[in-house]
């Protein structure tokens, strides 16, 4: 009932701050709900204010973290049209404007986060903190539906691009939508990251009391306590590496596969029996109708195909990584080692989190600028002859799309996961602490981490061995087999097929 506007569907005529508004109305709305209810239930517990002003802070820096993430992957602000404007340039200022972006989007951020963790330690403590970050997921209901609105408008406008039959001025519309979901998905992430800080906080704060930690002994100056807070900032880093290699090396099977279709599928050619999936793949491109007997189904399901299995392949070392780095720290040093993992992890975590999924976002959406701007329209037009009447246009909207498949596992798949990491190593954490309270010393019962590290070792040198750890190309030979089969093919690959390819 509250998510509704007046905007009519005009393309990237229409007011993306006006759609913006229209899913912020339903956010808020669900917030002034939750308010009142929280206002009862302590009223009803005996006045416990000081707990509902907490959970006030947690949802105010929810709202103020999502409208910070807008300004910095909004193509209606300046940081997203920096992002374009580098595209004059070259794909390597894109890439560069796009990090900066990322890294000072973490400024204001944290500045948020931690006045929230402040004000709240202030008036509750360690309680405070954790009911704050139930007031900042009151609003999950609303805020994951406005995040799977952004992969929904996505698929539509998949789906118009594919049908010849649908005009452009669809497709426009559910650009327009795509770009408003860009956003709204990087807000929900940024409501991911805020809540994941303040529950590994909270998570952090019962593992102390659980493995009974004294607090004068976890000053920053213990080498134990300052080791573990450095090997815990590396954890993201690592993991974030592996999850963006595994996108890398599974794009190339994929693409490697849909070159295998286009040249080297007997099978897959129309009723006609001369063409190709690659004469209607560039028929399709031209905007030409395609008969029936003419059309070629490509083989989709391959692709599904190495797209999983290489999801379920790759997932192995993060995930084994995020469970055995606490308990071997925990079990081989002691448990004030792992406190500091904890706090290094978090730290680096959330930082790498908001950097990675803002930059991804602003990326794509200055693509998605590009096609509102008309630099990708320009970019299509041709002279009589056949050149580019406007190859600067071209080169700035190849520079910005270069941007944009850089921000893709950026912002969808290790900026997310990082979400994961820090909650994941507090949970095996605080599960453990019962076993780390018979800790006096440090390496006192040593011997109990070597099981989980031997297993980290041997996991290790398994995902070596059968080359999903490796720094060689897995499919270096798929390569020079494609390029010999072409090599020998008697046609000439055309410049708009080699641009469909790549």
């Amino acid at each position: 009932m509250a998510v509704s506007t007046n905007e009519k569907g005009e393309g990237w005529n229409s007011n993306l701050g006006a759609l913006m508004w229209a899913l912020e109305k339903g956010t808020m709305l669900a917030g002034v709900l939750f308010l009142g209810l929280a206002a009862a239930c302590c009223h009803l517990l005996g006045g416990m204010w000081g707990a509902y002003i907490c959970v006030l802070i947690g949802l105010a820096c929810g709202m103020v973290i999502g409208k910070i993430t807008e300004y910095f992957t909004s193509f209606d602000f300046a940081p997203v049209k920096s992002i374009k404007a580098r595209g004059a340039t070259g794909p390597a200022t894109v890439t560069i404007q796009g990090l900066g972006v990322g890294m000072i989007s973490c400024v204001p951020t944290i500045v948020v986060l931690v006045c929230a963790i402040l004000g709240c330690a202030a008036i509750k403590g360690e309680y405070g903190v954790a009911i704050a970050a139930v007031g900042m997921l009151a609003t999950l209901g609303i805020t994951l539906a406005t995040d799977a609105y952004g992969p929904v408008a996505d698929n539509a406008g998949g789906l118009a691009e594919m049908d010849p039959a649908i005009p452009d001025e669809v497709r426009c519309i559910t650009d327009s939508l795509d770009a408003l979901g860009n956003t709204t998905a990087a807000t929900g992430k940024g409501f991911a990251i805020g809540s994941a800080v303040l529950t590994s906080l909270s998570l952090l704060a019962a593992f102390k009391e659980q493995a009974q930690l004294d607090v004068s002994l976890l000053a920053v100056t213990d080498p134990y306590v300052l080791s573990g807070m450095l090997f815990g900032a590396m954890l993201p880093y690592m993991f974030a590496a592996l999850t963006m290699i595994s996108v890398g090396k599974a794009a190339a099977e994929i693409i490697m596969e849909v070159r295998d279709q286009f040249h080297n599928r007997p099978d897959l050619v129309a009723q006609d029996g001369k063409t190709t999936l690659k004469d209607c793949i560039i028929m399709a491109s031209n905007g030409e109708p395609i008969p029936p007997h003419m059309d070629v189904i490509p083989d989709s399901n391959k692709c599904v195909a190495i797209s999983t299995k290489s999801s379920v392949r790759e997932m192995i070392a993060p995930g084994a990584y995020a469970i055995l780095a606490p308990l071997f720290v925990g079990f081989l040093v002691g448990p004030r080692c792992l406190v500091g993992m904890l706090a290094g992890g978090i730290g680096s975590g959330a930082m790498v989190a908001i950097m990675m999924s803002n930059a991804g976002g602003a990326w794509d959406n200055a693509k998605k600028y590009c096609e509102k701007d008309g630099t990708k329209g320009l970019s299509k037009v041709k002279n009589a002859d056949g050149s580019l009447a406007h190859p600067m246009k071209k080169t700035w909207y190849d520079a910005c799309v270069v941007g944009d498949t850089v921000g893709d596992p950026f912002k969808d798949t290790s900026g997310p996961a990082l979400n994961i990491l820090i909650k994941l190593m507090s949970m095996v954490s605080l599960t453990i602490a019962p076993l780390l309270k018979t800790y006096d010393k440090h390496w006192e019962f040593y011997y109990w981490g070597f099981p989980p590290l031997g297993l980290f070792v041997v996991l290790t040198a398994a995902l070596v061995y059968t080359g999903i750890l490796t720094w060689e190309d897995p499919i270096g030979k798929m390569l020079d087999e494609g390029e010999k089969k072409v090599e020998s093919a008697p046609s000439v690959v055309s410049n708009k097929e080699v641009e469909l390819v790549a």
